[in-house]
């Protein structure tokens, strides 16, 4: 990735392009942020979206409403190209129409092109069939990747992710196979012990990824 290319869709500052800004960057309600959002459920300096190597990374900086990204909020996250970034009441657009038109291409057209666009909380990558007052499209694009496994992994590294990953998979594999299928009525059926265990997996994962962004906690 170049230099860093963000579109304001919803919120106070609907319409706004910053075009072109050098990682690292933060954006905030307060001055001196590379990008300044008149919103006031916008912490002073919310986020940093900073280069590793070839990636964005984004870095929620402890604010108080969290960041989310596709919908998903998070502390720590590679950006991509055609990502909904939504903080307080505004969402925001990473990359041109020209990058997230490149990465559909790469995807092999994975979505609608809609180059006719004329209003300002329009994009190739999103169409917008909401009420403003709401930071989350219904229509935003959800990109079915597998993340990549980090690069020049350690041979212990490569050990220890390989030992989350067999965790997570012999749990899933377990709970999969006790569930029970309704062809009439196309229902999946959990008993709920099974339910329980599938809680347990989302609880550690959340308790896992918290330790990754935060090593101080708890």
């Amino acid at each position: 990735m170049t230099n860093v290319t963000i579109k304001v869709l919803h919120g106070a500052d609907r319409g706004k392009l910053f075009e072109e800004i050098t990682p690292p960057l933060t954006i905030g309600r307060e001055e001196g942020n590379d990008i300044q959002l008149n919103d006031e459920r916008v912490s002073r300096c919310h986020l940093k979206i900073q280069r590793d190597n070839d990636r964005l990374v984004l870095t929620d900086l402890d604010s108080t409403n969290g960041t989310k990204v596709n919908g998903t909020e998070c502390q720590l996250k590679i950006l991509r190209h055609g990502d909904l970034i939504a903080v307080g009441r505004s969402l925001l657009l990473l990359g041109s129409e020209e990058q997230i038109a490149e990465r559909l291409r790469l995807m092999g057209g994975g979505a609608n092109l809609n180059r006719d666009i004329k209003s300002s909380d329009e994009s190739i990558a999103v169409e917008l069939h909401q009420e403003p007052e709401s930071p989350m499209p219904v229509d935003a694009l959800q990109v079915e990747e597998l993340p990549a496994i980090p690069d020049d992994l350690t041979p212990g590294q490569k050990a220890q992710l390989c030992e989350i990953l067999d965790f997570l998979q012999n749990r899933l594999e377990r709970l999969i196979e006790t569930a029970e299928t309704d062809e009439s009525t196309e229902q999946v059926m959990l008993k709920q012990s099974a339910w329980q265990r599938l809680l347990d997996v989302q609880s550690r994962l959340a308790t896992l990824n918290r330790s990754v962004t935060d090593p101080d906690w708890p």
